[in-house]
């Protein structure tokens, strides 16, 4: 489609995706957590892109991952038992942080605007802009 693109000027190709109705917006996360039911797989300081073309919402993660296996059996869904009583269902603290940083408001405001969007960061941080 685009001809290989690998001598492409960024510039160029920035122009062409908007063009096509593909916005991409760099994210400034901290960390990036990918469950699996066997390991954790733990990004720090990874570049983060959100893509979004025609309403659907895209993530590319690039770094080197550490793995963390993941207790099997009881201890693990005591654990996530824990987790769910101990903050509001759906909104993760972590993800009430990153919302308060990036969009420069306390706590709270980020909490309910992430409660409002069902949790999506994206669109917390962009009503709260």
């Amino acid at each position: 489609m685009f001809g290989g693109g690998g001598g492409m000027n960024p510039r160029k190709m920035k122009q062409m995706m908007e063009q096509m109705g593909i916005d991409m917006e760099d994210i400034d996360a901290q960390e990036v957590i990918i469950r699996t039911p066997d390991e954790e797989l733990v990004f720090d300081d990874a570049e983060v892109q959100l893509m979004e073309a025609q309403g659907q919402k895209t993530y590319q993660v690039v770094g080197e991952p550490e793995s963390r296996e993941l207790d099997s059996g009881e201890g693990s869904a005591a654990a996530d038992e824990a987790d769910e009583s101990s903050s509001d269902p759906g909104v993760d603290e972590d993800d009430v942080e990153l919302v308060a940083m990036r969009a420069g408001v306390d706590e709270d405001t980020a909490r309910e605007a992430l409660e409002a969007n069902d949790g999506d960061l994206a669109d917390a941080v962009d009503e709260l802009e």
